[in-house]
């Protein structure tokens, strides 16, 4: 006999008003998988499930088999609850992006180990940021390292049409660097120094704890949101509005 009930830990990505008293939660587990479950009472002051139905929260659920899809929180434990974010208006802007990217790159049924703990470290380092620079950099390197794990990384070595080794140019819909010559036939194609390709790949290469430190003007960093949005809603094919929210204000 299948259980009915089951463990997990997860990150509350998401929630979604059922009713008056009553939240579904979007989470992404331990696992890698995405799961939905009632909170019941949850939007009640004092609420049993109140603190654990937090974004951003960091929790251990005991979750039940309901009637319908959807399973039920049962009991439930805040592990983490990323205090650091709350009440400041720059750090909850910047921990929605990186929430709705990982609802946007996490699926039912489809375990991925590498997505609860890149999740978990970019908000915990959205935590420690201690300027809106340091927050561009890190939401567009969690943009940038989640798609490129998904499949989409850029090419930024040798043109991508041609693979010559001379790139001065990069376009989203292409899929990366290009040379001068094959850049005159793709839409959209920007130029790009040395440096700027080479922040693109320190996004991805680099740990949130190495972007925390190094040293990058605004002008910089506000460029490289934009062009991981820009990378991130191209290939997932999907809009991201808490993104597009964070590079207006």
């Amino acid at each position: 006999m299948a259980a009915r009930t089951r463990r997990l830990d997860c990150i509350v990505l998401d929630r979604t008003k059922l009713s008056e008293k009553d939240l579904i939660l979007t989470m992404l587990a331990r696992s890698g998988e995405q799961v939905r479950a009632i909170a019941k009472g949850s939007r009640k002051p004092g609420g049993r499930f109140a603190p654990v139905s937090e974004l951003f929260c960091e929790d251990d659920l005991l979750l039940a088999k309901g009637r319908g899809a959807l399973e039920i929180v049962s009991e439930g434990r805040l592990v983490e609850a990323h205090p650091g974010i709350r009440g400041d208006f720059a750090r909850v802007s910047a921990a929605s992006v990186v929430c709705e990217l990982a609802k946007q790159t996490c699926f039912q049924d489809a375990e991925d180990p590498f997505l609860y703990p890149i999740c978990s470290k970019a908000l915990s380092c959205v935590e420690r940021a201690d300027d809106q620079r340091r927050l561009d950099l890190l939401v567009a390197a969690y943009a940038m390292k989640i798609t490129a794990h998904g499949g989409w990384r850029p090419e930024l070595s040798s043109c991508i049409s041609c693979a010559d080794a001379d790139v001065s140019f990069f376009s989203v819909q292409a899929g990366g660097a290009l040379c001068s010559s094959c850049a005159k036939d793709v839409p959209g194609v920007e130029e790009l120094s040395r440096d700027q390709l080479g922040w693109i790949a320190a996004l991805i290469m680099s740990t949130f704890d190495q972007l925390l430190e190094v040293q990058v003007d605004l002008e910089t960093s506000t460029w490289l949101l934009s062009l991981a949005h820009r990378w991130a809603a191209t290939h997932l094919d999907c809009r991201l509005r808490a993104f597009e929210f964070m590079l207006s204000v």
